[in-house]
C-alpha cells in the first residue's frame, strides 16, 4: 500500500496494541493473533505488535496494517523500544507497515543512535513508515525534521524526564500538533473511549490503546475493585 493511503486508511482510527510479555496468562504469538482477529472484527484500523514470531503471527490471521516493534529491557541501557538496527531488521522481514523506534537520546548498544538507525533504514527499506516515538515535547522538537514519517506519545510517562505526566498525554498531543503536520500516534494510559475521542481532538492522527483491550487480567482486576468498593445491598 502507497504511504499516503496507508495513512489515511489509519486516520480518526483505533490500532490495538497486541502484546503480552513472557510470564503473562496471554503470552503465545497465536493468542496475540488471536486477539488481533477479534480487534480487526470489532473494527480496529490496525495493530501494533512486539517481535518477529508476534507479528509473523498476526499477518498470517489479519489484513490490517502492523505497527512492528522489538522491546528488551535490561539494566545494560535505557532505550527498550527497537534499540538497534539488528532489532529492527529483525522486524521488518515479516513485513510491517510502519516500523516504530525509541526516538530520545537514551542509551542504546554498540553506540548506535535513534538517527544511526533511522537512516540505515530509510536507505535500505524505503518503503517502510517509520514512526519516532518520544516522551517529552523537546523530543518531539528534535525529530520533527529527522526524516520519520510518524511521532507517537508511546513514552511519555514512562522515562525520568517525563515521568509525572498525567496520562493520557493529551497536552502533548496539542503541543506536537502546533510544530508540525507529521501524523501524530496518541498511546499510552488511555482507557476509554471518551479519552480516545479527546485524543483525537486535540490533534491526533490515530489513537494506540493496549492495556484497556488486551490485558483481561487487569480488566478484570478493575471490576473486583469497583465491585468491592460499591456499597452492598
Amino acid at each position: 500500500m502507497e504511504k499516503s493511503k496507508l495513512l489515511q486508511s489509519i486516520k480518526g482510527g483505533l490500532i490495538v496494541s497486541c502484546q503480552a510479555r513472557k510470564g503473562w496468562a496471554m503470552h503465545g504469538s497465536e493468542i496475540m493473533a488471536a486477539f488481533a482477529a477479534a480487534a480487526q472484527e470489532g473494527g480496529a484500523v490496525g495493530i501494533r505488535a512486539n517481535g518477529p514470531e508476534d507479528i509473523a503471527a498476526i499477518k498470517r490471521r489479519v489484513q490490517l496494517p502492523v505497527i512492528g516493534i522489538q522491546k528488551h529491557w535490561t539494566d545494560e541501557y535505557e532505550s527498550y523500544i527497537t534499540p538497534t538496527l539488528q532489532d529492527a531488521v529483525g522486524v521488518l522481514k515479516e513485513g510491517p507497515e510502519i516500523l516504530a523506534i525509541d526516538a530520545g537520546n537514551r542509551t542504546r548498544p554498540n553506540g548506535e543512535t535513534y538517527l544511526s538507525i533511522l537512516k540505515q533504514i530509510k536507505a535500505e527499506y524505503p518503503e517502510v513508515l517509520v514512526m519516532a516515538e518520544i516522551a517529552t515535547f523537546d523530543e518531539a522538537k528534535a525529530v520533527v525534521n529527522s526524516g520519520c514519517d510518524l511521532i507517537s506519545t508511546t513514552l511519555a510517562g514512562y522515562t525520568p524526564e517525563s515521568a509525572g505526566v498525567e496520562l493520557p498525554a493529551i497536552g502533548l498531543i496539542s503541543q506536537i500538533k502546533g510544530i508540525t503536520d507529521l501524523p501524530i500516534i496518541a498511546e499510552g494510559g488511555i482507557k476509554n473511549a471518551e479519552q480516545a475521542a479527546a485524543a483525537l481532538k486535540a490533534g491526533a492522527h490515530a489513537v494506540v490503546v493496549g492495556t484497556a483491550i488486551t490485558r483481561p487480567e487487569i480488566i478484570t482486576s478493575r471490576f473486583v475493585k469497583g465491585m468491592k468498593s460499591s456499597p452492598q445491598a
